[in-house]
C-alpha cells in the first residue's frame, strides 16, 4: 500500500522533547501502529512485501480496524480512571477490581473478534467467576506478549509515584499473565512510556532501562502482587521475581547488540526476537522506535513490516514514539480514521492535563 499524497511522515529533528500531549500521542500511536500491523501479523516480511509493496510507503488500511491490542490498552485505561476516580492512590485493593471488570467486558464483547490472544482468553474466562480470586485465574506459566502490549496508559496518567506505577503495572500483568517475565516486562514497557513522556532523550533509554531492571530485579511487590509467587516453582518470592528481569536483561543485551551495528532494512525480529513474548515484543518495539527516533511513521511502518507479532511490536513502537513526540507526530488524516479515535482522544486529553 502507498502513503497517499501529501501525506506527513511524522516529526522532524527539531520535535519537542517532553511533548505537552504526551498521552494523546502515545494512545495514537499506540492504535495506529496495531491497525498497521493487523494485516501483516502472521505474515513473513517476503509476504508482507509482496502484499503492500515497498514498506517504507504502507498506508494505513481503510478501514483502520485495531485489534485486542488496543481494545485491551482502553480496558486497562477505563479501569485505572475508575481506580483513580475516589481520589485517593492507587492500591491493589482500588485497582485490581475495575481493572478485572473491563478485562471481562472485553472478553464477553462481540467485538472481541480480532485473534485475541489464548491466554487473555483463558484467564478473563477465569476472572469472570466472582468466586475465584483474581491469582487463581492468573496464567503463571505465560509470559505472552499480552501482558506488556496494553501497559502504557501506566506509563501515562500523571501523579503515580514510582511505586505505584511499577506495582500497577505487574499487576495488571498478573491478571491475566502471572509468569515473572510478564510482569517484569509490563513494569520495564511502562517505565520507558513514562521516560520517553518525561523528557528522556532516545540515546539514553537503553542504559535508563538496563539501570531500571538491575535496580528492580529482587523486589518482589507483595502489596501488589500477594503470595502469587507460590503457584511457581521458585523457592522464594525474590528467586520468582529475578528470573523475569534477568529474562528481560537479556533481551536488552541483544536490543544493544542490534543498535550498536543498526541495519534499517533487515527484518529487526531477526535481533530481538518475534514479540510473541513479552520481553522481546519490548525489545523489538524499542528497536523499531531508536532505529528512527525522529521519523516516527517510518519506525511504525518498520514494525509493522517483521515476521513476528507485527501488530504489538507496531504498538508498542507507536506507544514509545507518541510519548516522545506527542500527538503532532501523526499523519492527521491517519489519526481522523483510527479506530475508537474519540474514546482514544478522551483519555490522552484528560492524562495530557
Amino acid at each position: 500500500m502507498r502513503a497517499p499524497s501529501g501525506a506527513s511522515t511524522g516529526a522532524s529533528t527539531g520535535a519537542p522533547v517532553g511533548a505537552p500531549t504526551a498521552a494523546t500521542g502515545s494512545l495514537i500511536g499506540l492504535a495506529l501502529g496495531d491497525a498497521l500491523g493487523f494485516p501483516t501479523e502472521f505474515d513473513d516480511v517476503p509476504a508482507i512485501l509482496a502484499k503492500c509493496g515497498p514498506w517504507r510507503e504502507m498506508d494505513l488500511p481503510e478501514p483502520a480496524f485495531v485489534t485486542d491490542d488496543t481494545q485491551m490498552t482502553l480496558a486497562l485505561g477505563r479501569g485505572l480512571r475508575t481506580a483513580l476516580d475516589g481520589g485517593g492512590p492507587p492500591t491493589a485493593e482500588t485497582l485490581a477490581p475495575p481493572v478485572r471488570q473491563e478485562y471481562v467486558a472485553w472478553w464477553r464483547s462481540p467485538d472481541n473478534n480480532r485473534a485475541p490472544g489464548g491466554t487473555c482468553l483463558r484467564a478473563c474466562a477465569l476472572l469472570a467467576d466472582a468466586h475465584r480470586t483474581w491469582a487463581e485465574a492468573s496464567q503463571i506459566g505465560s509470559k505472552g506478549c499480552g501482558a506488556n502490549m496494553r501497559v502504557a496508559p501506566l506509563g501515562l496518567v500523571p501523579g503515580l509515584t514510582p511505586g505505584q506505577r511499577a506495582g500497577a503495572a505487574q499487576l495488571q500483568s498478573a491478571l491475566t499473565h502471572g509468569h515473572p517475565t510478564a510482569l517484569a516486562a509490563s513494569d520495564l514497557t511502562a517505565y520507558a512510556v513514562r521516560a520517553l513522556a518525561a523528557g528522556a532523550r532516545p540515546a539514553e533509554l537503553p542504559g535508563l532501562l538496563r539501570a531500571y531492571a538491575h535496580a528492580q530485579r529482587t523486589t518482589y511487590r507483595e502489596d501488589w502482587l500477594g503470595d502469587l509467587w507460590r503457584r511457581s516453582q521458585d523457592p522464594t518470592p525474590t528467586r520468582f521475581i529475578a528470573r523475569g528481569w534477568d529474562d528481560c536483561l537479556r533481551v536488552l543485551d541483544r536490543l544493544d547488540a542490534a543498535l550498536a551495528a543498526p541495519d534499517r532494512e533487515a527484518d529487526p525480529c531477526l535481533a530481538t526476537g518475534a514479540g510473541w513474548i513479552a520481553e522481546e515484543a519490548l525489545a523489538t518495539g524499542l528497536l523499531c522506535f531508536l532505529l528512527f527516533p525522529d521519523e516516527p511513521v517510518t519506525a511504525l511502518r518498520r514494525a509493522a513490516c517483521t515476521s513476528g507479532d507485527s501488530d504489538s511490536i507496531a504498538c508498542l513502537t507507536g506507544a514509545f514514539a507518541g510519548a516522545r513526540l506527542g500527538a503532532g507526530a501523526w499523519p492527521r488524516e491517519w489519526a481522523a480514521r483510527i479506530e475508537y479515535r474519540t474514546e482514544l482522544l478522551s483519555l490522552g486529553a484528560a492524562w495530557d492535563a
